[in-house]
C-alpha cells in the first residue's frame, strides 16, 4: 500500500503505511516538513555545531557537546545498534532517509532569514538529539553546588538548601483502575514539565501499519512515540523518576612529550585520550576545544593546567541574567542531601590528631611549626554516564513500544529502556497496570551521588546497575509527581510532594471518575509551599498600616495562583523579596560568587534561585546563620507595602517559551495560572523572574475504554511553520485547560498526500 498522510481539524498528522520502515520514513518525513528549523536547531545542538549559525550566543553549548564527546557517543550507540539490533537500527535509518527528503525540499522561512540551508542527517543523529535533549536532565552539576555550600557552610547546609528536588523539575502522572472509573476501564493522565520551546517539544502523531496503530507525544528528531502512547488497548506514560545516574570525578592530569596522562585508583599514570576539535562561530573567529578522554570518561571541565587554565570557564558575578545559556536558570536539577560527606579533597591527617591526642598541651603546635603544605595539583572533573559507558541508548525500546498489546508487552520493552530514568505507568482493557521504574543506574558509592568524587583514589567505580524498583495501586490510584516514590533508592533528593498530595487528594473526593474530569486536575493552581511564608507573616506586629493591611489580606487569601488573582501577585511579590534579602545576607556571601566553571553549569550554582526554590526549608530551619528571618519578612512586606505590583499574578506571570531565532514579529505572550508548585505548575525564579520558561510541554488523558475519548494538547500547535494555521492555534485551549480530541477514525480525517 502507499504510505498516506492525513491530517486532522488541528493539523495533527496521521499516517498510515504498509510496513514500519515505510512508516518510519514517512514520520521523518512530516517531522521535516512541519518543523525543519527545529531538526536543524537539534542536530547543530547534537553535533556542537550550534556557534556556526547562532553565533557566540550558542559557544557554551558546543563547547560542552563536544568535550562530553555527546556525538561521538550517539555514533557509538548506533553501531552498537545496528550489531546487536539491526531491525532498530533499519528502522532508525529509515527516519532519518525521511527527514533528510523532507529537509531537501523545506521551504521554512528561518533559513530565508539567516541564509542558510538544512544539513545532513546521519543515522545516529536522532540518538544524538536524544542525548543532548537529556544529558542535563538528571541536573549532575548539582554535584558542583555541594561542593561549594559544603566548603563555605558546611554539610548542614546542604540539607538546608534542598528543596526536597528541583523546584522547577519534573511532571504529573496519574493512573484510575478500572474500579475508581466509571466506565470500568483504566484512565491514565498528566503533564510533562518541560521546557516551552517554540516549536514544542512534543508532536502529536498517529502512526498506523499492519505492525501497529499508535497514538502519541513524539520527541521531534526521533523515532516512534517514547514517553506517551495508546496503542488502542494498552497505554503508557512517564515521569522524571529523579534519579542519580551520572558521576563527576576530579581528574589528575599532566602533560607529557606524547600527550595527556591521568591518575588511575590503582597510583598508575595512564595515557588518557587527547585531541583537539575547532568549533565555528558565525560573525567571528573559529574556537579551538581540547578533547580530553579518561578511564572515567569525558573531561568537562578544566584541564591539566587545572580549571583555571581552562578558557572556557569563566569568573560569576552571580547574576544568572547575565548567562548567556540556552535555558533558564530555573532549571536547578538539585539533589542535595544532609546526609552529605564535607569532603576537602584529600585524608585526615591522623599524624597530627594523634600528636594532638598524646600531648593536648601541645595541640595545633605542629601543624603551626609543620612547613607549608605544597600547592595541591591542578585538577580537572570527568562526566560518568551510562550510555558512555554501555554503548546503548535504550533505542531497542521503542519499536516493543509501539508493538505493545497488554502491560506484560510495555513492561518488557521498558526493560531496555537506558535513559533518561523514568516512572512509567501503563494499564491495558484486560485490566493490568503497571507502575515501575526504568532506565539504568550504576551500583556505586554513595559518595559518588552526593559530591564530585576523586577519580585517583580506590572505591568509585560502578559495580553493575540497580534493578528498577516497582510499585503499585493505593486505593485504585497511583500518583507520580516526581516525589519519593518508588524511584526512592535511585537517587538523592526529589520533588517536594505538594504535586503528588494534592494531585491523590483530588482524587480521593470522588469515587468514580472519567476522562472528562482530569482537565480539572491538570489546571489545579492551589500553592500549599505558601504555608512557610503565611506563617512567619501571622507572626509579625508592629507593622506599618499599609504592611499589616498586606499582612491580614494575605493570610485571607486562597492560596490559588490563578493568572487573574491580584492576591496572587502580592504573595508572588512579597516572595521574591523575602529571597532577595536572604540572599543578600553576609552569611551567604561566599556562595554570591562561583568558581569560575565553563558558562553552560554556572546555571545551577545561581545563589538566587537557590534560595527561591529552598524557601520552605530556610524559613523553617530551627536555626539560619544567626540570619534574622522574621526581620527579613518583615523587611520583605514593608517594601511591597510600599511598591505593591499594580495588576494580577498573570501580568508579570507571562509565558516565555526558547526559541533559536526570535520571530521577526514578536508575539505578546500571555499570562499564566500556576507556580512550581501547583499541579499546574508553570515556573518562574522567586526572586529574579515571574516569566515562565517552564510548564506543561503537552497534556494528555489516555482512556482506555474508548481511544476516541482520549484527548490531548500541546502549548502553541502542531507545526512549527511561523505563519500557520496550526502554528499555535492550540495555545487558546492549552491555556484554559481544554484538550483536542484525539480522532483515530480515517473517515474523519483530510487526506494530504500519498507519499
Amino acid at each position: 500500500m502507499a504510505t498516506e498522510i492525513y491530517r486532522d481539524a488541528w493539523g495533527i498528522p496521521h499516517l498510515r503505511a504498509g510496513s514500519a520502515a515505510e512508516l518510519a520514513h514517512a514520520q521523518g518525513l512530516v517531522t521535516a516538513r512541519d518543523r525543519a528549523w527545529q531538526l536543524e536547531v537539534e542536530r547543530h545542538r547534537a553535533q556542537g555545531t550550534s556557534a556556526s549559525s547562532l553565533g557566540s550566543s550558542a559557544l557554551a553549548w558546543d563547547r560542552f557537546a563536544r568535550r562530553a564527546r555527546v556525538d561521538d557517543t550517539a555514533r557509538r550507540c548506533f553501531a552498537d545498534l545496528e550489531r546487536e539490533d539491526p531491525g532498530t537500527a533499519r528502522w532508525v535509518r529509515a527516519y532519518v532517509d525521511g527527514v533528510n527528503e523532507g529537509l531537501a525540499d523545506s521551504t521554512a522561512p528561518e533559513f530565508a532569514r539567516t541564509g542558510l540551508t538544512p544539513g545532513r542527517w546521519e543515522p545516529w543523529t536522532p540518538l544524538g538529539v536524544w542525548l543532548a535533549t537529556h544529558i542535563l536532565f538528571a541536573g549532575f552539576p548539582a554535584k558542583l553546588w555541594r561542593e561549594q555550600v559544603v566548603a563555605h557552610l558546611g554539610a548542614d547546609a546542604i540539607g538546608l538548601f534542598a528543596t526536597d528536588g528541583p523546584g522547577t523539575s519534573g511532571s504529573n502522572g496519574w493512573l484510575v483502575g478500572g474500579e475508581r472509573t466509571v466506565t470500568g476501564q483504566a484512565v491514565i493522565a498528566g503533564d510533562p514539565h518541560r521546557w516551552i520551546e517554540d516549536p514544542g517539544v512534543y508532536q502529536q502523531i498517529h502512526l498506523s501499519c499492519p505492525e501497529f496503530d499508535v497514538v502519541g507525544l513524539a520527541v521531534p528528531g526521533v523515532p516512534g512515540i517514547a514517553h506517551f502512547g495508546h496503542t488502542g488497548s494498552v497505554a503508557w506514560a512517564i515521569t522524571n523518576a529523579m534519579a542519580d545516574y551520572q558521576d563527576l570525578y576530579r581528574e589528575r592530569l599532566r602533560r607529557t612529550g606524547a600527550g595527556v596522562e591521568t591518575l588511575d585508583p590503582d597510583g598508575v599514570w595512564r595515557r588518557a585520550s587527547r585531541h583537539t576539535e575547532t568549533i565555528e562561530v558565525a560573525g567571528e573567529e573559529p574556537v579551538e576545544v581540547e578533547v580530553i578522554e579518561t578511564a572515567r570518561g569525558p573531561v568537562i571541565i578544566g584541564g591539566p593546567e587545572g580549571i583555571d587554565g581552562d578558557p572556557a570557564c569563566l569568573a560569576y558575578d552571580g547574576d544568572p541574567a547575565d548567562l548567556a545559556y540556552d535555558g533558564d536558570p530555573a532549571d536547578l536539577a538539585y539533589d542535595g542531601d544532609p546526609a552529605d560527606l564535607a569532603y576537602d579533597g584529600g585524608k585526615a591527617d591522623h599524624t597530627d590528631a594523634a600528636a594532638s591526642a598524646d600531648h593536648p598541651d601541645r595541640a595545633g603546635l605542629a601543624d603551626a611549626a609543620a612547613p607549608a603544605a605544597p600547592p595541591a595539583p591542578p585538577t580537572a572533573i570527568s562526566l560518568r554516564y551510562p550510555p558512555r559507558v554501555t554503548g546503548d541508548l535504550g533505542f531497542g525500546a521503542l519499536l516493543p513500544l509501539l508493538r505493545a498489546r497488554r502491560v506484560a508487552d510495555v513492561d518488557r520493552a521498558f526493560d531496555r529502556w537506558a535513559e533518561p530514568v523514568n516512572v512509567v505507568q501503563a494499564a491495558d482493557t484486560d485490566g493490568g497496570v503497571l507502575h515501575r521504574v526504568a532506565g539504568r543506574v550504576p551500583l556505586r558509592a554513595e559518595a559518588n551521588s552526593l559530591r564530585v568524587v576523586p577519580a585517583w583514589e580506590p572505591g568509585h567505580e560502578w559495580h553493575g546497575w540497580h534493578v528498577p524498583p516497582r510499585a503499585g495501586l493505593t486505593d485504585g490510584v497511583a500518583v507520580m509527581a516526581n516525589q519519593r516514590g518508588p524511584a526512592e533508592p535511585l537517587g538523592v533528593e526529589f520533588a517536594p510532594p505538594h504535586r503528588a498530595d494534592r494531585i491523590a487528594a483530588l482524587l480521593a473526593g470522588k469515587e468514580r471518575w472519567s476522562a472528562a474530569d482530569m482537565p480539572a486536575l491538570h489546571t489545579d493552581t492551589h500553592l500549599a509551599s505558601a504555608s512557610p511564608l503565611l506563617d512567619h507573616l501571622d507572626a509579625l506586629d508592629d507593622l506599618t498600616p499599609e504592611a499589616a493591611a498586606l499582612r491580614d489580606r494575605l493570610l485571607g487569601w486562597d492560596r490559588r495562583m490563578d493568572a487573574g488573582s491580584a492576591d496572587a501577585a502580592l504573595y508572588a511579590a512579597v516572595r521574591g523579596a523575602v529571597v532577595r534579602h536572604l540572599a543578600a545576607h553576609p552569611a551567604f556571601a561566599a556562595l554570591t560568587t562561583p568558581p569560575a566553571y565553563p558558562e553552560v553549569f554556572q546555571p545551577w550554582l545561581a545563589l538566587v534561585p537557590r534560595v527561591g526554590f529552598a524557601l520552605e526549608h530556610l524559613l523553617r530551619a530551627e536555626e539560619l546563620y544567626g540570619i534574622d528571618r522574621p526581620a527579613a519578612v518583615r523587611a520583605a512586606v514593608e517594601d511591597v507595602a510600599v511598591r505593591p505590583p499594580a495588576g494580577v499574578w498573570g501580568d508579570t506571570h507571562r509565558l516565555a517559551p526558547w526559541r533559536a531565532l526570535e520571530p521577526e514579529q514578536p508575539y505578546d505572550e500571555p499570562g499564566l495560572s500556576g507556580d512550581h508548585d501547583c499541579v499546574l505548575c508553570t515556573s518562574g525564579v522567586p526572586g529574579l523572574t515571574d516569566r515562565a520558561a517552564r510548564g506543561p510541554a503537552a497534556r494528555y488523558v489516555w482512556d482506555l475504554a474508548r481511544r476516541e475519548d482520549s484527548r490531548w494538547v500541546v502549548p502553541l500547535g502542531a507545526s512549527g511553520v511561523p505563519g500557520s494555521p496550526h502554528h499555535r492555534d492550540q495555545l487558546p485551549l492549552w491555556l484554559a485547560g481544554d484538550l483536542v480530541p484525539v480522532v483515530t477514525d480515517w473517515t474523519r480525517l483530510k487526506k494530504e498526500t500519498d507519499v
